[in-house]
């Protein structure tokens, strides 16, 4: 019997290897406009066609990443964010919650803290 989490698992995994490749696309809100980063769809494609198993993004590049076509890539919901454009760099906050990255389907959430910072809470 399959639970959520083998099912969501399996998801983000390669199914022969149990190996995960995962691309990283949260970076736009930390250090603004990227590269790569504009056209979502095709960016998405071309990682999942590379070979990627699975995306990490903020939740506002997910309603602009969704494909009707290609290779089925999975999903992490970064929950955490900061941004080197303004004073506290280190700072991270949350900024979505777990029950709403069920809504937007993710397979897997993610939250970054910097140990140490004093601007951590």
């Amino acid at each position: 019997m399959m639970y959520g989490k083998s099912i969501r698992m399996e998801r983000i995994t390669d199914r022969r290897t149990g190996n995960a490749v995962i691309v990283p696309m949260d970076h736009g809100v930390s250090v603004g406009p990227v590269n790569g980063l504009i056209d979502m769809r095709k960016t998405v494609d071309d990682v999942s066609n590379g070979g990627a198993t699975a995306v990490l993004m903020h939740k506002g590049l997910i309603r602009y990443s969704y494909r009707q076509s290609g290779r089925d890539v999975g999903l992490i919901m970064h929950l955490s964010a900061s941004t080197d454009l303004g004073p506290t760099r280190n700072s991270k906050v949350q900024i979505t919650s777990i029950e709403e990255a069920i809504k937007y389907g993710a397979d897997a959430v993610s939250i970054h803290i910097n140990f140490g910072s004093q601007d951590e809470p």
